[in-house]
């Protein structure tokens, strides 16, 4: 996974963040230990460094000499693009130790005891499959405001802000409620339905853009011996990157906004059931791998890459991910999703694009400024460039390509959002729920419908009946679009 949203959740609507785009880690549920300590841990570690004197060179007051410690999760994106980072960073404060660095897959497991104890690292990239909830974080003041760094000098740039050197859409990512930037989501990905280009060709396909047309390409390849279609069965949540944008497509962006604001019979609109009704035919008319249920985002993506299916839905970040087992003649590419017909709401085209890798700086982090300074030497042009030409992915750098040469999925990638245009969706439910997402919509009921185990209906009553659960549960704190 790369990383796998956006919001002042208090006044932003949607449609504001239709014109925003961009990779995002997949989350999973921090334990009630997790949340409860949180909560009430109060056992400070060893007080802060002293700040540094600001200058145009250090405008965040770094403290040139102080210790940084960096954790970074170790996933589709790797961690050479952080390293390389820290060695700007030490560059830049020669008197400072070498940047102390840890790079895992297990980010909760890993930081759990050290938020418990009051101890946290100066910045972590908050990604993968233990992904530490958002919304708890922020809900429980466990984060630093990033804002200081929003309004810094862009390092390449001192008359621009940072604020005004990234995406659209990334700086609001950032803010749950009201002004306080808690989350820099570094990386810019694209959800959709990937596929090889050129498995399409020797099928003397092209990519379907009605539902009707990709039934009849799935029985035309399946004829071949192909399936249609594959997911992380493991980790189902993965298939509303392609479901969840077809939803907007049918029935308008308004309908991804119910069902973020967890209102009341949300899910039971005629886009949903349309929607799932669709991708319930995969499943019975036997467009599925087989087995895909069993396997998990890595076993899917290699079954994918050999040609034993032709889709898959995922994120940008695959290409760097599946890049061991993907041939070089793959041509990847990635395609918004079908449509219905010529009543859908939204043209062919829209897609889900947003932030993704979150990074933040502990609210109880030793060197917070050095934690920003990190991550504004990351926003450079020079560590984007890097970043994108080793991971293959995007940056939250408006620009930053310019002189590398783009692969094709991320070539891909850049043309689908030249034509989305402002047809770009950014659900938030993954950010804003993290257990409603994975474990509820993804795993207990998108997971068994495209198994055969729950109907369509089934599926959005069951769906429905969580997200009334989430609405109504007042341990958790509640967001919405305005």
């Amino acid at each position: 996974m790369g990383s796998t949203s956006a919001h002042s959740n208090e006044g932003l609507g949607r449609r504001d963040l239709i014109k925003r785009s961009a990779a995002v880690g997949l989350i999973t549920v921090p334990t009630m230990s997790f949340l409860a300590s949180c909560a009430s841990s109060d056992s400070g570690g060893d007080e802060k460094v002293e700040k540094g004197k600001t200058s145009a060179k250090n405008p965040l007051g770094a403290n040139e000499t102080a210790q940084l410690e960096v954790v970074i999760f170790n996933g589709g994106f790797g961690e050479q693009y952080a390293i390389d980072a820290e060695k700007r960073y030490n560059t830049a404060f020669p008197k400072a130790p070498k940047v102390k660095h840890a790079a895992t897959e297990k980010i909760q497991s890993t930081l759990q005891p050290r938020f418990n104890g009051g101890t946290p690292p100066d910045l972590i990239d908050n990604s993968g499959a233990e992904q530490m909830d958002m919304g708890v974080l922020v809900g429980k003041k466990q984060l630093t405001d990033l804002t200081a760094l929003m309004d810094a000098p862009s390092y390449d740039d001192p008359a621009k802000k940072v604020r005004d050197t990234l995406r659209p859409g990334i700086v609001e990512m950032g803010q749950f409620d009201g002004d306080p930037v808690w989350i820099m989501y570094y990386a810019y990905t694209v959800y959709g339905v990937w596929y090889s280009q050129k498995a399409l060709e020797n099928l003397d396909a092209t990519y379907p853009e009605t539902w009707d047309d990709m039934l009849a390409l799935c029985a035309k390849a399946k004829k071949k011996g192909i399936a249609g279609w594959t997911y992380a069965g493991k980790h189902p949540y993965y298939i509303p990157f392609s479901l969840y944008p077809m939803i907007a497509k049918i029935g308008g962006v308004e309908v991804l906004d119910k069902i973020d604001n967890l209102e009341p019979n949300a899910w039971k609109d005629p886009a949903v059931k349309t929607a799932f009704e669709a991708y319930y035919e995969l499943y019975k008319k036997g467009y599925i791998l087989q087995g895909t249920p069993g396997l998990d985002h890595i076993q899917s993506q290699t079954a994918w890459t050999k040609g034993k299916a032709l889709f898959i839905p995922n994120g940008s970040w695959v290409e760097n991910e599946a890049a061991k087992t993907m041939p070089a003649d793959f041509n990847l590419a990635v395609g918004a999703p079908s449509g219905i017909d010529s009543s859908d709401k939204l043209p062919f085209g829209t897609i889900w694009a947003s932030g993704g890798e979150p990074f933040i700086v502990p609210q109880k982090a030793k060197n917070p400024q050095g934690g920003m300074e990190l991550l504004r030497i990351m926003l450079s042009e020079e560590s984007s460039k890097n970043f994108t030409s080793q991971v293959k992915s995007l940056t939250a750098l408006n620009g930053g390509t310019d002189g590398i040469e783009l692969t094709p999925g991320l070539k891909s990638a850049v043309a689908a959002l030249d034509k989305a245009g402002e047809n770009v969706v950014n659900p938030r439910l993954q950010d804003w729920y993290v257990k409603l997402q994975k474990e509820q919509i993804g795993v207990a009921g998108l997971g068994e419908m495209m198994a055969g185990r729950l109907t369509p209906a089934e599926t959005i009553k069951k769906i429905q009946g969580y997200a009334d659960a989430a609405a109504k549960d007042q341990s958790i704190k509640h967001y919405k679009h305005q």
